[in-house]
């Protein structure tokens, strides 16, 4: 059972647009017996070049310290640092949550993205941690990520979470839990991409079995 390993944390990573504070539903639902931790993405690059590279080396950083084994949750951009560092360091991870989760970079959907973030206004940015440049910056990093050729590197038990009308992650995410050895996949009916915030009790009674917690 993943819950009775010794010495471990849960790891909670938000989206991008969203913050720390995009879990409390889900995990007052599921009231885990463990640590858990949410970091604030944001805060990683305050001193920093706002870009992929040294977002997730400071998340590496952040779980460095922490319990020999960790059981990471995360959406979306949360959810790429996580498989990320899943695949980096495999014997750390008890267990993966991917949530709306792509694994390749979709080019397109991201200069998409980033020209409708060139059309909106600073303030739309306001009390989400990352500035408009930040965005803009950051998503154009991301566009060379590919991930295919590594996911067999995860060796832990893997929940894939997509929402079923999110429909620009769903063919990633049956692909992630075809991929992925020992993966499981879970549509989540009537429900858009932010599934912690759309779903939260659904996701959380989904958690609580994949964790038996």
């Amino acid at each position: 059972k993943t819950n009775e390993v010794k010495n471990m944390a849960y790891i909670f990573i938000h989206g991008l647009g969203q913050g720390p504070n995009s879990w409390n539903q889900v995990l007052s639902d599921i009231n885990l017996k463990a640590k858990v931790l949410r970091p604030d993405l944001p805060s990683f690059l305050s001193h920093k070049e706002c870009n992929y590279e040294n977002l997730y080396e400071a998340f590496c950083a952040f779980c460095q310290p922490e319990a020999e084994k960790l059981d990471l949750c995360g959406i979306s951009l949360g959810g790429i640092l996580a498989l990320h560092y899943a695949i980096s360091h495999p014997e750390r991870v008890n267990s993966l949550v991917l949530i709306g989760t792509q694994y390749v970079m979709p080019r397109k959907l991201l200069a998409i993205q980033n020209f409708m973030f060139r059309l909106m206004s600073e303030q739309k940015f306001e009390g989400i941690g990352f500035s408009k440049k930040d965005f803009i910056q950051l998503s154009r990093t991301m566009a060379k990520l590919d991930f295919h050729s590594e996911l067999t590197n995860i060796i832990c038990p893997t929940l894939v979470v997509c929402g079923e009308k999110d429909s620009a992650n769903k063919k990633a995410s049956t692909e992630l839990a075809e991929k992925i050895p020992n993966a499981q996949l879970s549509i989540i009916e009537g429900c858009g991409h932010v599934v912690n915030q759309q779903a939260p009790g659904v996701l959380a009674e989904q958690l609580k079995v994949f964790w038996k917690a």
